[in-house]
């Protein structure tokens, strides 16, 4: 996989951006706040519709403008993709595909996968549950392109329930009938959505753990589910629950849990509220680790996540690396830059070139950022 192209109107601090890429290697040189990573959020944005920044897409638009247009050349399959994305709200954006119409989500996320290392991923393990989430969804998304739509199915019967908690709050004798259509819907799609996670994490977590030895030997790595539906989490990842089987189980604990609801007005139980968890030799590295092993389990995550992305997929994604160098050593540098394979298109921001050696840079195409656009 290989983006050729990638023009950029009204988006973020970009009023009308135009860039060609014809090498594997590429780095954005800029100072801080020029638009690098905006440029990487808007190839993110044609991968999956989504942005881990943004919580909705009128806030990528540039200040002052109605609208923001994204359009990319991809190559894939030896075919050239044209994707256009026209944000116009509060109408629906507008997807092209070669410009061709196309209403589902699902079908124009299939054309670009990347996997994405930032700074932010750094602080996963110490971050809230919702950015280890937000993490899970997102790469489960580049897998499964419709899932991004079952989440966001789940998230609207989920708000519906909230709304009517509010409605009945402390009311124990209020009439249940419609939390139990909720419930009910709830536990068909997050089970779903559980399932999914379970699967990913499972098949993730294989390859997190030879990654993580390479770089930090005598160290295993591991990872559990924290799940609101299955209490036992050791067996979450080590026994294949079908979706009919967490489903029920989803049944049973909003049953369980349903006068607690009413009375918080809280939706307590689901996909929602769960959470992972990463272990090194069994002790918890959120709260044990050193900031050098937690940011070698982020390494191995994330490369483990692009490896599994290309099993699944049968193609290589970009991958998109937002000025991670400067906060690696040499050695996780070193390891990074050296586990990335000359096939593998790799765009990445940097304040300058000093953290690459000049066998690297002879290979690498150069862009300079500044204010939102290209100088030099």
């Amino acid at each position: 996989m290989f983006v050729k192209s990638v023009e950029l109107k009204n988006f973020r601090n970009y009023e009308d951006l135009s860039l060609e890429f014809s090498r594997n290697k590429i780095l954005l040189i800029g100072k801080n706040a020029q638009g690098k990573t905006n440029l990487l959020e808007s190839l993110y944005y044609l991968s999956c519709l989504g942005s881990p920044r943004a919580k909705s897409d009128s806030e990528l638009i540039l200040w002052g403008k109605d609208f923001a247009k994204l359009k990319a050349i991809v190559l894939k399959d030896d075919m050239e993709k044209e994707l256009d994305v026209l944000i116009n709200p509060p109408k629906r954006k507008e997807l092209k595909i070669n410009q061709v119409k196309k209403n589902k989500s699902a079908e124009f996320c299939t054309n670009l996968s990347v996997v994405s290392f930032s700074v932010n991923d750094l602080l996963l393990l110490r971050g809230v549950p919702d950015d280890r989430r937000s993490w899970l969804d997102m790469a489960i998304s580049q897998i499964y392109p419709a899932y991004s739509d079952r989440v966001s199915k789940y998230n609207k019967i989920r708000i519906q329930k909230n709304n009517h908690l509010k409605e009945i709050k402390g009311n124990i004798n209020a009439d249940t009938s419609l939390m139990e259509v909720f419930n009910s819907q709830l536990a068909v799609s997050g089970s779903n959505i559980i399932f999914l996670r379970l699967k990913f994490l499972k098949e993730l977590q294989k390859i997190a753990m030879e990654k993580h030895l390479q770089i930090a030997e005598n160290e295993t790595l591991t990872t559990v589910y924290n799940s609101t539906v299955v209490d036992d989490v050791d067996f979450c990842l080590q026994n294949d629950f079908s979706t009919e089987e967490i489903a029920q189980k989803f049944a049973q604990k909003l049953e369980e849990r349903k006068l607690e609801e009413i009375i918080r007005a809280q939706s307590l139980v689901g996909p929602h509220r769960d959470d992972v968890s990463f272990f090194i030799n069994g002790i918890e590295a959120k709260k044990f680790a050193s900031q050098g092993q937690q940011r070698t389990v982020v390494l191995s995550l994330k490369l483990a996540e692009l490896e599994l992305i290309k099993e699944k997929i049968d193609d290589t994604p970009v991958l998109l690396l937002d000025d991670v160098l400067a906060e690696l050593d040499n050695i996780r540098q070193n390891y990074l830059l050296n586990a990335i394979g000359s096939n593998i298109q790799t765009i990445i921001t940097s304040v300058d070139t000093l953290h690459f050696d000049e066998e690297y840079l002879k290979d690498v195409e150069i862009f300079k950022i500044s204010d939102g656009k290209l100088v030099g």
